[in-house]
């Protein structure tokens, strides 16, 4: 049991239960799940299903801080491969088409790789700093995401790009199989593979790395793409969702979120080990609170407040320094036995 209390994922745990168990006081049949002309429906998978973005770009984030990175321009990789795809369709003469929409989405997540290769190009090729590095993304590709959309909401209409992140199949939301499948595929190449071992490394130690054969440069590009491509995928589902693509709202410190989705679950900001499943987890956290802020009725100019709130309570009940220092026991001082008082004897 004490094994259990100490693992780095407990008190999140607790936290996520505390806050579905809380909305049972706000919302009724907060936990029953329904079947309605084929398709799930609850307030637990809304939960999911909103969460979904915020969980692929987490994963992502979640190996560039492994590297010992950040990257601050997922925000605008999500708007730009939002407006882009949408562009694309609302330009197609029938906005229902299968090809057309698929061109659409392809071209916009290779443009997000291409981004995120940019990002990793900055950082392992020139040697800047991540945080300054896809800063200048962030705040460049902002702008580009306005100027492909020309300062406009751009709408469509299409089916098949609804079912991205508003439709459903095999009776759950597609969104949330889309980030079942990249969870999967993201577990597989990092812990049955050796590249999970790589990305640790390098997050470790570049330099050790390099000099024991790694090419560290090569693992950092590969990252800051995925990180990318994610972000992107995120993106898509975002605009699909409400059908439209917003360049200055989308994905909208999005960034920032996913941040504390990965150091919730337990990643160091400083490099090294990493947990997806403890970045699910922190993710589900975000979405959840944000959740029970609307369902409590918190007032809208404290909703922040409240959210770094909770945010610092989990990481500091996470905190193995923390717990020590608050939840220490007092040792009792052991009586001496005659065996311990005789040797005391002879030593003097």
């Amino acid at each position: 049991m004490s094994r259990f209390l100490r693992h780095r994922l407990f008190w999140p745990l607790v936290i996520l239960a505390a806050l579905l168990l809380l909305n049972l006081f706000f919302t009724d049949n907060f936990f029953s799940i329904q079947m309605k002309d084929g398709h799930l429906y609850g307030s637990l998978i809304d939960i999911v299903r909103f969460g979904a973005p915020l969980i692929l770009v987490s994963l992502g984030m979640t190996l560039v801080i492994a590297t010992g990175g950040i990257d601050l321009s997922v925000g605008s990789v999500v708007a730009i491969a939002g407006a882009l795809a949408c562009l694309r369709i609302s330009d197609l003469s029938d906005q229902n088409s299968v090809g057309g929409v698929l061109a659409a989405v392809g071209i916009a997540l290779v443009l997000s790789v291409i981004l995120g290769a940019w990002n990793g190009f900055l950082v392992a090729g020139i040697g800047i700093q991540p945080i300054i590095a896809t800063l200048i993304l962030m705040v460049a590709g902002r702008g580009l995401a306005q100027l492909i959309t020309d300062g406009q909401i751009t709408t469509v209409n299409s089916s098949p790009y609804k079912l991205i992140g508003g439709g459903y199949w095999l009776t759950l939301p597609f969104g949330i199989i889309i980030v079942a499948v990249v969870f999967a595929l993201t577990a597989f190449l990092t812990r049955r593979l050796a590249l999970g071992l790589l990305i640790e490394s390098v997050g470790g130690n570049a330099e050790a790395s390099r000099l024991a054969g790694i090419s560290a440069r090569g693992v950092l590009m590969m990252v800051y793409a995925f990180c990318a491509l994610c972000a992107g995928i995120a993106g898509l589902m975002i605009s699909s969702n409400v059908s439209s693509a917003d360049g200055n709202n989308a994905g909208l410190w999005i960034e920032l979120d996913a941040i504390l989705a990965v150091v919730i679950g337990g990643t160091s900001l400083s490099g090294g080990r990493f947990s997806l499943g403890g970045t699910v987890l922190g993710a589900l956290i975000i979405q959840t609170l944000t959740t029970t802020i609307y369902s409590i009725g918190v007032p809208p100019e404290t909703t922040l407040l409240f959210k770094a709130l909770v945010v610092t309570i989990v990481c500091l009940l996470q905190s193995p320094a923390f717990r020590a220092k608050v939840f220490r026991r007092r040792r009792r001082p052991v009586a001496p036995t005659p065996a311990t008082e005789e040797k005391v004897r002879v030593s003097a």
